[in-house]
């Protein structure tokens, strides 16, 4: 017996003892087909149908576009069952049966897959349809669509030769939209359009029911390699070896008049989480009809006032949807005859505010628990969640200057600024390849502009609606946009679009407001929102519940931690010492300390900066109070606070060939020798860190003052004050023998100056493999550990990152010789090994040894996970980062 390959909706039961599981009858039917299947099973209407499996998709690919042994056959008797439950037959003039296919893979991919509508109509069948319905009109939309998408889908011909048709009978016949046309027009426009088939393809229409769908049937398995759907997977992180279904289900029409109609709508409002149908719907249409774009559609709302008893109806199927699947959906239908049918159910892809607070509500709601809403928002959705928004002041002053130029409707939230690309080759190239920020302008997106999409700044349509492919693909990626700007007027030959007779070209700038639907000519100011929504707020603190790894964040100045205090961290894991020295008022005072022939003359350049630290150290304490902070002693080489030597040395040629400042060229040949007595071959790996301070011990003594003198001050005050040193670059334990007991003996000098004891620890940053390698021994005198990640993957690589990453790093990549950038997220097999051997070895000598990461990696989610599996106390990382941090950290815990 050969394999199954086809399942009726009705076969769910089947399908699940195959698969094991619900994830499982998903990856073989798709998520389309399970959710049809399932929907058939709790006796929501849906029309008859089968779904042909993602295994036969990934069969036919592999057999070089051959259907496998015998699908086709089962295919045709899956049609005769659908044949007996509609009492109609596929084929037969009389009373034809008439199919869509619709592709479905595991994971939603909207727009990205290809359907083809009416199958099943030609000639003959249309006839025997008008004598059925006694309406043409009906009968020739429904065959031209049929020639429409067969032809664009199926046999490859461009779509814009078809719509010209149309627009030229429009514009014969003097009406504005395509309900106006006549059963004439769309007898005369079926027939052109068969003429434009022949014409690019050099074939006929096909006009046999059967090779129809088995076309069809191709069509679906070949577009799972298509351009646009391998662009849309890499995107998402989809794979590539799941095929997808191909659901082949009775046809209802929303296009018989009056009392039909087609719509999209999801359970609750995507943009904001409100708890408000949200959708579009279109009477006497059809599906394309309302996702296309093309008809100005109508909010779902006013069906309640067009069909209230279909809308209660639809009202309480949605509710059902939600209970079953315990998450918001996102359904299309079709009213046919004054009845509601249901074609399509999956959950609904959301903005990062909505998903917050959709979670949230489902948790108070008793659909789901507080791990699973955890669970439920990803980090990228809380790092969008701070995207930028517009300075409201410059937003106002735009609007009083006449800048505000359109309104359209808000799908995807977020300002984005950017020049005006009409194309999305020409996005993606301005974008890649100059750097340029570009807003994607076009009067709607199709599944072929993904890739301009992605890399444009924002996203702006003329027509299109909630639920339209910009809508979808913007919010899925979390791009600003704005669409159904109907006052815009694109002339994409002229390059150039016009609101209220104001012109604007491509390559202006404009601004996009995706919260709030507005469109302003310039450029605008942004400004990052504070995290104030009651809802983040919410989840975040089920999280903090959850989690483990504590988050503490990367600060240097009080306002940095203020902000890292706001948003969540339990503490600074690294405080950069050098970039206080880089102030204006400071680097003069640096550069004479660097300068100095005399001990005596470097002690004075220390004793000015000294208070300049110490009032550094006392606001990081104030904000913290009672919290932990990581202070790094100077880490850099010391040739960082002066001049370039290239620079230097250009000034002093031309100061020598001018010969009129004797002075001046005094003063430059000093620094320039200075300069030169510093060069190293590689001062990333030179005089640097705990070498500097054991070769220059005043500069890290200077430094423990400042920062116990501050300490002790604001300690006086009341403050709880944790201050943990942290001595850089370490690699043999004796350096950290040497300067620990040197600047330990500084800090309690100053404490029994003061008269006061404050908690303190000394440690060492983890940056050099030997240090990892020989961490038991380290862990005599560090009471503390932090993995400088950044360095330690550079060392461990033996890579220059800059470098790397404006070179060879991009092409390692892409020949797949790296599965992705180390720098970005944790090299778990050699830099995360490393870690794991430190911490464990470390603890084996101080059980009690804190360990933490500080840099970039600390907030990368990835990264998170790792740190949690090697037993780290906490992860540290940019302020903006805490709190998709927190969240990480969480869904590790939860996933453990």
């Amino acid at each position: 017996m050969s394999q199954k390959w086809v399942y009726l909706f009705d076969e769910v039961e089947e399908a699940e003892k195959k698969a094991k599981s619900w994830d499982g009858v998903r990856g073989l039917l798709g998520g389309k087909g399970a959710n049809l299947a399932e929907m058939t099973r709790i006796d929501v209407p849906v029309p008859p149908g089968f779904t042909v499996t993602t295994e036969a998709c990934n069969a036919y690919l592999a057999a070089g576009n051959a259907f496998p042994e015998g699908m086709w056959e089962q295919e045709l008797d899956a049609l005769k069952t659908v044949e007996e439950k509609t009492g109609k037959k596929f084929g037969d003039p009389k009373n034809p049966l008439l199919v869509s296919s619709r592709s479905g893979a595991k994971f939603s991919m909207p727009g990205m897959m290809d359907t083809v509508l009416n199958i099943g109509l030609n000639d003959e069948t249309a006839e025997g349809m008008i004598k059925l319905t006694g309406d043409p009109r009906f009968v020739y939309d429904s065959y031209r669509r049929l020639v429409q998408m067969f032809g664009a889908v199926v046999m490859g011909v461009p779509d814009e030769p078809f719509e010209e048709v149309i627009t030229k009978y429009r514009k014969k016949r003097g009406v504005k939209i395509d309900a106006e046309l006549t059963a004439e027009d769309w007898m005369a426009i079926t027939e052109e359009f068969k003429s434009i088939v022949k014409k690019h393809t050099g074939k006929d229409f096909p006009l046999d029911p059967y090779e129809q769908l088995r076309m069809a049937t191709e069509a679906v398995f070949k577009s799972w390699n298509g351009k646009r759907a391998v662009d849309y997977r890499n995107a998402a992180d989809i794979s590539h070896d799941l095929g997808t279904g191909v659901n082949i289900q009775t046809m209802v029409f929303g296009n018989m008049g009056d009392d039909s109609g087609t719509g999209v709508a999801t359970s609750r409002n995507i943009s904001t989480g409100e708890k408000d149908i949200e959708g579009d719907y279109l009477i006497n249409a059809q599906g394309e009809d309302v996702v296309a774009g093309i008809r100005l559609t109508k909010p779902i709302a006013e069906l309640k006032k067009d069909m209230p008893k279909i809308y209660s109806e639809f009202e309480d199927i949605n509710q059902v949807l939600e209970k079953h699947y315990r998450e918001v959906q996102d359904v299309e239908f079709t009213i046919e005859h004054g009845k509601l049918w249901m074609l399509q159910t999956r959950d609904s892809k959301r903005t990062a505010q909505a998903a917050v607070r959709i979670a949230v509500d489902l948790v108070e709601e008793g659909l789901i628990t507080r791990q699973e809403a955890v669970l439920r928002v990803s980090p990228d959705q809380v790092d969008f969640f701070l995207h930028p928004q517009f300075e409201p002041v410059a937003k106002k002053k735009a609007a009083n200057a006449g800048r505000k130029i359109a309104t359209g409707l808000n799908v995807s939230p977020g300002a984005a600024v950017g020049q005006i690309a009409f194309d999305a080759d020409l996005a993606a190239k301005w974008a890649k390849e100059k750097g340029h920020q570009v807003i994607m302008v076009r009067p709607e997106t199709k599944p072929d502009d993904v890739h301009g999409m992605l890399a444009a700044k924002g996203i702006l349509t003329s027509r299109g609606g909630r639920t339209s492919h910009a809508a979808l693909v913007a919010r899925q990626f979390g791009k600003p946009a704005v669409v159904g700007v109907a006052a815009l007027e694109i002339d994409l030959e002229k390059r150039q679009m016009s609101v209220n007779d104001q012109v604007i070209k491509e390559g202006d700038w404009i601004s996009i407001d995706g919260t709030e639907g507005e469109v302003f000519l310039g450029q605008l100011a942004t400004m990052v929102p504070d995290i104030n929504d009651p809802y983040l707020i919410k989840l975040l603190s089920w999280a903090d519940e959850f989690r483990r790894l504590g988050v503490w964040a990367n600060a240097d100045y009080p306002r940095d931690a203020q902000r890292a205090r706001d948003y969540g961290a339990q503490g600074i894991g690294l405080c950069r010492t050098e970039h206080m020295f880089f102030e204006t008022e400071r680097l003069p005072y640096v550069q004479q300390m660097i300068l100095a022939k005399t001990e005596e003359d470097r002690d004075a350049a220390l004793e000015k900066l000294l208070p300049f630290q110490r009032s550094d150290f006392e606001g990081l304490f104030r904000v913290m109070d009672g919290l932990p902070v990581i202070i790094r002693l100077i880490d850099p080489p010391l040739h960082e606070f002066l001049p370039s030597h290239d620079g230097l040395l250009v000034e002093v040629t031309e100061l020598r060939i001018k010969g009129d400042n004797p002075a001046l060229l005094a003063e430059k040949e000093e620094m320039l020798a200075a300069v030169e007595s510093m060069r190293e071959a590689n001062p990333m790996l030179g005089l640097r860190g705990v070498r500097l301070g054991i070769h220059m011990p005043g500069v890290t003594k200077m430094q423990v003052r400042a920062i116990f003198e501050a300490a002790c001050k604001v300690a006086k005050e009341g403050v709880v004050v944790i201050p943990e040193v942290m001595i850089p670059l370490t690699s043999h334990v004796n350096e950290l023998k040497d300067q620990q007991a040197a600047l330990e003996e500084v800090a309690k000098h100053v404490m029994e100056e003061q008269g006061i004891e404050v908690a303190y620890k000394f440690g060492t940053m983890i940056e050099i493999p030997r240090a990892a390698l020989t961490a038991s021994e380290i862990a005599q005198y560090a009471q503390f550990f932090s993995f400088g990640t950044n360095d330690l993957t550079q060392t461990t690589f033996g890579i220059s990152r800059d470098d790397a990453e404006a070179g060879f790093l991009i092409e390692y990549i892409e020949k797949k010789i790296l599965p992705g950038n180390p720098f970005q997220s944790i090299d778990g097999d050699g830099v995360g090994r490393l870690m794991r051997m430190a911490t464990n070895e470390g603890r084996k000598t101080r059980p009690d040894l804190e360990v933490g990461i500080c840099g970039e990696h600390g907030g990368d989610p990835d990264s998170i996970t790792l740190c949690h599996e090697y037993g780290l106390n906490y992860v540290s990382c940019s302020p903006f980062r805490v709190p998709v941090a927190r969240l990480a950290a969480a869904h590790a815990m939860l996933r453990e």
